[in-house]
């Protein structure tokens, strides 16, 4: 569909998924517009970013969320070459959609090259998921998130912290705002959904008697001997459980060629997965004893569902989900994994619902863009 055949609204919201994390974070507010048709249009650009069906089209059917009105189709590159993919395919797109927002979300590049290419048309720019913080710029989304949150108009935190950043970056107080996690709007909407495919015993496996393993930070994967050492410090845990990975892609090839992967597999001990769609994960991830991640998104989502999480890095840009979820930060050294795993073993693990966390996010970031719409509209009469 052409953008020009859309029907225009009094305030027209562009909203840009690109990577598996962007869609459930997305798919909440484009449903808040859609209550208020009198004043927002909504239009969803994806650029692409990931095009893997299991990365990108079942999540719109798992969320109930609307086709994108646009696909640029970028694909994959390097960051520079995705990047600059993504702003030279964009500018069109905005530039004949007329949008009065565009409204992005979480770090990944399409983030960054979006929120560009708007703030150089002069269009007003939404960050959710603005102000998280890893302190580590070796990470290529948390450069994404610096720059995206140093040009936005509109910053949506997920907690505390975040607006503690912000303001030590210099963002001024009256762009901020503190609407809580709109991912976990999806998360509360959709879990009776993802419980009833018993995603768990389809697969064979006993509730409660698995864990749950995801790699895909290139600090993790990219180096053959880095991801060997990690898949021997899991080996003891995975002595006792299974480890069920689904396998992003940019992993598959690692796993390949990694003798330990290998022999655990042969064992019973490891067990690979295709990408796995959004109700399918929610039900596995539901139904684990343990989490080992290098996800952030998966820190959340353990922390809502009490699930323990062990997360296969130095540091977290959400540290919430430590001060009051179910996040432990191990690193990949195996004793402490180790040590991690028998608390766990020994230790009930109780968490507490962030605030805010409580599946309305969406219908504050919406009601805030009406409020900034409304003053706009007062300025401009």
């Amino acid at each position: 569909m052409s953008v020009t055949e859309l029907v225009p609204g009094p305030f027209k919201v562009l909203s840009v998924v690109g990577a598996r994390p962007n869609f459930m974070k997305v798919a909440p507010i484009v449903a808040q517009l859609q209550t208020r048709p009198d004043l927002f249009s909504s239009v969803i650009v994806h650029t692409g970013q990931h095009y893997d069906e299991k990365l990108s089209k079942v999540f719109f059917d798992d969320l109930a969320m609307p086709m994108p009105d646009v696909n640029l189709n970028v694909g994959s590159g390097s960051h520079a070459q995705q990047t600059a993919a993504v702003m030279a395919a964009f500018e069109p797109v905005l530039l004949e959609s007329r949008a009065d927002l565009v409204l992005v979300v979480g770090d990944v590049n399409s983030t960054i090259a979006c929120a560009l290419v708007a703030v150089k048309l002069g269009v007003k720019v939404a960050h959710v998921e603005a102000g998280l913080r890893s302190f580590d710029r070796t990470m290529p989304e948390e450069i994404n998130r610096i720059l995206t949150d140093q040009i936005s108009d509109l910053l949506f935190t997920t907690e505390a912290s975040a607006e503690d950043n912000l303001r030590a970056e210099g963002v001024p107080a009256d762009k901020i705002h503190f609407v809580g996690n709109v991912m976990i709007d999806a998360l509360l909407t959709h879990r009776e959904r993802a419980r009833a495919l018993k995603t768990p015993t389809a697969l064979g496996l006993q509730p409660g008697a698995y864990a749950v393993l995801t790699l895909h930070r290139p600090s993790n994967v990219d180096d053959a001997a880095t991801f060997e050492r990690l898949i021997e410090a899991l080996s003891p845990i995975a002595n006792e459980l299974p480890l069920v990975f689904p396998v992003h892609p940019r992993t598959r090839r690692r796993v390949a060629d990694s003798p330990s992967a290998a022999r655990l597999a042969e064992r019973g001990r490891l067990r690979l997965l295709d990408p796995l769609g959004y109700l399918e994960f929610i039900a596995l991830l539901d139904g684990s004893r343990v989490t080992l991640t290098d996800s952030g998104g998966i820190q959340e989502e353990t922390t809502i569902l009490g699930i323990p999480c062990l997360t296969l890095r130095e540091n977290t840009e959400r540290p919430v989900t430590v001060t009051s979820g179910t996040n432990v930060i191990v690193g990949t050294d195996p004793e402490r994994i180790t040590a991690a795993w028998h608390r766990i073993k020994r230790e009930p693990v109780t968490a507490a619902r962030p605030p805010l966390w409580d599946g309305q996010t969406a219908r504050r970031i919406v009601d805030t863009l009406e409020t900034v719409f409304t003053v706009d509209q007062q300025r401009s009469a």
